[in-house]
């Protein structure tokens, strides 16, 4: 069987097509700063695009089923052939794939004037494809530990789904069961996946310092436990999102998700950000449920929307970059540590949801906040493409992470 590495030498095309994570975490990080530079003036009102969507739909989506989307499909059509043994998809399939997904931005953008239905049409065929890729590569891999994976791709296109029929019946979408179910799907695949590879990454960066305490095995009952209780509360949320009961739920969660990230260890890995980023980028997900509980049980100027952007902005935000930089850095050869810049796009990252939690706090500073914000996330992204994009589009493939 031809290896990996010889079926990426024979290609003669552009280089972004030779593995999975190139053309996607270029395509999200462009889009992240695209769709935030049309956001920004459309809360002001000096911008209109042509969307069936209301503005904080249009938002919500771009954020939620087109980036998140993008980075998802770079990790897995990047990590399933790591875990099956199989050829990775390369060449125009990749190709044609990239040019699914960025045809659902862009008529989502433009949908003001299209039928509902050939907008979710076109939107939704990226995930079902990707799904049914995943699906054969999982099956015929035999690797069925990561069905749950291809469950909650599933999920995260059903929920898509959701938001299209809800924005079509001229419902608001953002705050609708759309939105709920795919970002529930979306944070349960981050403490899914975030309780192999945090734990994991941080055991072999301490394990080359020497002796000392190391994070504990994954999977164990606190992790199933933490698993389970975030489960049950983002069914509640999902049913009942505004219930007594979500909140207490919510809030039990988030402890348990404490007590489970606070067994890896990352106290210890300061000295390397491109490691701490990840316990950064997982404690959003208790900071959300226990932010959201807590709005729920006793509303509070934060608000819902404000917690939500705690996950939104922080777990999803930060997590996904931290995987970017950090799995193009190991498939093209570069050494695994983080720069300088790429700290400041970290630290940018942070910076954006901090805004945007503060200006749910501070109303009478939400305009200000929400500018920072935007700015923030920006440099975040933008940094992204600037410093990894000449690796993402130029630099032969290197070692697996």
């Amino acid at each position: 069987m031809t290896s990996t590495a010889r079926r990426m030498r024979a290609w003669t095309g552009p280089a972004i097509l030779t593995y999975g994570f190139r053309p996607f975490f270029l395509g999200g990080a462009v889009w992240a700063v695209l769709a935030m530079l049309l956001w920004v003036p459309m809360l002001s009102g000096h911008v209109v695009l042509p969307t069936a969507f209301d503005p904080v739909s249009w938002h919500a989506h771009a954020f939620l089923y087109g980036y998140v989307g993008a980075v998802v499909a770079g990790f897995l059509l990047t990590a399933v052939p790591n875990w099956t043994g199989r050829m990775p998809i390369t060449g125009w399939p990749l190709g044609a794939l990239a040019g699914l997904w960025l045809a659902g931005r862009v008529v989502v953008t433009v949908s003001a004037g299209l039928p509902p239905l050939l907008v979710a049409g076109v939107d939704l065929a990226f995930p079902v494809v990707l799904a049914g890729v995943i699906a054969r590569e999982i099956v015929a891999g035999r690797n069925w530990r990561n069905l749950i994976v291809l469950a909650m791709l599933a999920v995260l296109a059903l929920g898509n789904a959701l938001f299209h029929w809800e924005a079509a019946r001229g419902g608001y979408a953002a705050q609708g069961y759309g939105l709920r179910l795919g970002l529930a799907a979306t944070i349960m695949m981050i403490a899914v996946i975030g309780g192999r590879i945090v734990p994991s990454f941080t055991r072999n960066w301490l394990a080359r310092r020497g002796p000392g305490r190391l994070p504990v095995a994954p999977m164990q009952r606190v992790d199933k436990l933490a698993l389970l209780s975030l489960l049950v509360a983002l069914m509640l949320w999902l049913a009942l999102p505004l219930h007594a009961a979500t909140g207490v739920a919510l809030i039990v969660a988030g402890l348990v998700q404490l007590l489970r990230l606070a067994r890896w260890a990352g106290d210890r890995t300061l000295a390397e950000p491109l490691v701490t980023v990840l316990h950064l980028g997982y404690a959003f997900v208790p900071l959300g449920a226990l932010a959201m509980g807590v709005e729920i049980l006793v509303p509070g100027p934060l608000g819902i929307a404000g917690a939500q952007h705690l996950w939104m902005g922080g777990a999803i935000g930060l997590m996904t970059l931290a995987v970017m930089t950090r799995a193009t850095l190991g498939h093209t050869g570069q050494a695994l540590v983080a720069d300088a810049g790429t700290v400041a796009i970290y630290l940018a990252l942070v910076v954006a949801v901090l805004a945007r939690v503060a200006a749910g706090l501070w109303p009478s500073q939400a305009t200000l906040l929400h500018g920072v914000a935007g700015l923030a996330w920006i440099a975040a992204f933008g940094g992204v493409a600037a410093i990894y994009g000449p690796l993402l589009l130029f630099a032969a493939p290197g070692k697996r992470i």
